[in-house]
């Protein structure tokens, strides 16, 4: 009973430990802010919490970053220049609101078959 009593302590304290949330400033930066590494405990090669998937036992993501598609990146290009198009119009005053509005939807709607026509051209190259 007694071994038991312990068994089920610790286990407990080795989930409140992985469970805990982290904080602003730590030891490793990662895109927007630093974060600390967290507690994972686990059973050989077995660990019930781990974070990224690339390998269970590894908690850190990977070094490496895979590079966009052309489409991908020929999608962010059309998406960058829609976007100060967009703003270019919400900020022109020389134009009524319903105005705007209208134009801000229409730009929008163009963005979306740019995209959607992009999209085609680009698997239409690969097709069998």
């Amino acid at each position: 009973m007694k071994k038991l009593l312990i068994i089920l302590f610790s286990l407990g304290l080795a989930v409140a430990a992985s469970a805990q949330r982290y904080g602003h400033g730590g030891h490793f930066y990662r895109g927007g802010g630093y974060y600390r590494p967290r507690v994972y405990v686990g059973i050989g090669a077995f660990t019930p919490y781990y974070g990224y998937g690339v390998y269970p036992w590894y908690p850190y993501p990977p070094a490496y970053s895979v590079r966009p598609s052309k489409l991908e990146m020929q999608i962010a290009d059309i998406k960058a220049d829609y976007k100060d198009r967009i703003w270019s119009v919400r900020h022109d005053h020389s134009l009524s609101h319903a105005e705007r509005k209208g134009k801000v939807h229409e730009l929008k709607r163009e963005r979306d078959q740019e995209i959607l026509d992009a999209r085609r051209n680009y698997y239409k190259k690969y097709e069998y």
